[in-house]
């Protein structure tokens, strides 16, 4: 059986068919089918505070693991990523990297203030909130990005995802929100952040460490996307509200992320704007970021910087977020690879291969080319 391969078929398919999977299996739960219920009851299966039984709730490592570990396995993916953060980059892809790295958080940011500002922060219009538009905006897919800029871009394209790399996760979604003014002390930055950090270090100071580690970045997300799905309502995404909010995320990110970036590299004298496009998505582990959110506030609320409603606030919308946000890496995963073939297209019109670094299409083999002659 090729399940693997039919779930990667889906956009962002790790992510998104365990989350689903995971909310299948909690709304039905949440039913409390009397049959169900019987059943469970009959195996001995201790009753919730409510008096309900639930199969997701039996105890023991199946609950730990299914029910209660998306915390610690997205912890765990934070540290796994972090390993890969290369800080030996070379110039050109240094440059390109920070480019569309800073580009794709500014858009995001002042997306975020500009929903703020005209209207509620937390449910905004069609759902969206100030944190779903940050975490969806700011975190790109640095899958499809390497990807696509491995076969229409150049060695310097790819070599930019080094430095995206520090959008993934919570850390920009996190300033973001500090920046608008949400209170996090600094021990909340650090509860959420160690992980990355001390990623970070080992796997800079020791490449054996970040290849160990390297499987962990997809080894761990279908099981913190599953967990996730199983706290969250099915019911969530068949809401026209939810639907509708995330397809205008998934429009904002693409269009407003995408064109702002090629903007930046046609101010500083880049050619091919393969990169700007195939990095203008939603990243499918962004789903995770309103949970880390949640973890922070968790955190800030405990000290005294958050009140009781701000945090209870936080934690309502986390479930319509994480549903948003899914939708938006679907769609942007559909988006993304039809604007690069358009763009190659039409720079290839123009005289422009963006599989080169010097961007002409003669007087120097493409890779292509150099890859043919090499088997020969």
């Amino acid at each position: 059986m090729r399940i693997k391969d039919t779930i990667e078929k889906v956009p962002g398919g790790l992510m998104v068919v365990p989350l689903l999977l995971g909310a299948t299996l909690n709304t039905i739960d949440q039913m409390h089918i009397p049959v169900v219920m019987n059943v469970l009851k009959a195996l001995g299966t201790a009753p919730t505070d409510d008096g309900y039984y639930e199969f997701l709730r039996i105890g023991g490592f199946s609950q730990e693991l299914f029910k209660d570990s998306a915390l610690v396995l997205i912890a765990l993916f934070l540290f796994c990523v972090g390993s890969q953060m290369n800080l030996k980059v070379g110039g050109v892809a240094l440059k390109k990297g920070v480019l569309l790295t800073s580009t794709k958080y500014l858009t995001g940011l002042a997306v975020g203030m500009a929903f703020g500002f005209f209207f509620d922060p937390w449910s905004g219009i069609l759902g969206l909130s100030t944190l779903a538009i940050i975490a969806g905006m700011t975190n790109s897919n640095s899958g499809m990005y390497a990807a696509l800029t491995g076969q229409y871009g150049n060695r310097s394209d790819v070599g930019g995802l080094s430095i995206l790399a520090i959008n993934d996760g919570p850390f920009l979604t996190l300033v973001s929100l500090g920046i608008l003014g949400t209170a996090f002390p600094l021990i909340a930055f650090i509860a959420v952040l160690l992980p990355i950090g001390i990623g970070m270090l080992l796997g800079n100071l020791d490449p054996k460490i970040r290849e160990f580690l390297q499987p962990g970045e997809s080894l761990t997300i279908p099981f913190f996307a599953f967990a996730l799905g199983a706290g969250m309502d099915l019911a969530n995404f068949f809401n026209p509200a939810v639907l509708a909010g995330g397809l205008t995320l998934a429009i904002l990110t693409f269009v407003l992320t995408g064109g702002m970036s090629i903007l930046v590299f046609k101010l500083f004298k880049e050619k091919s704007y393969i990169a700007p496009l195939a990095e203008a998505s939603t990243a499918g582990n962004a789903a995770a970021t309103p949970a880390a959110i949640a973890a922070a506030a968790s955190v800030a609320v405990g000290s005294g910087a958050m009140t009781a409603a701000e945090f209870e606030a936080i934690q309502n919308i986390v479930p319509i977020a994480t549903a948003q946000i899914s939708v938006s890496t679907i769609t942007t995963s559909l988006l993304c690879p039809l604007g690069v073939i358009l763009m190659d297209k039409y720079q290839r019109k123009r005289g422009i291969d963006g599989t080169r670094e010097d961007l002409g299409l003669k007087g120097m083999e493409s890779k292509t080319e150099t890859k043919q002659a090499a088997s020969n």
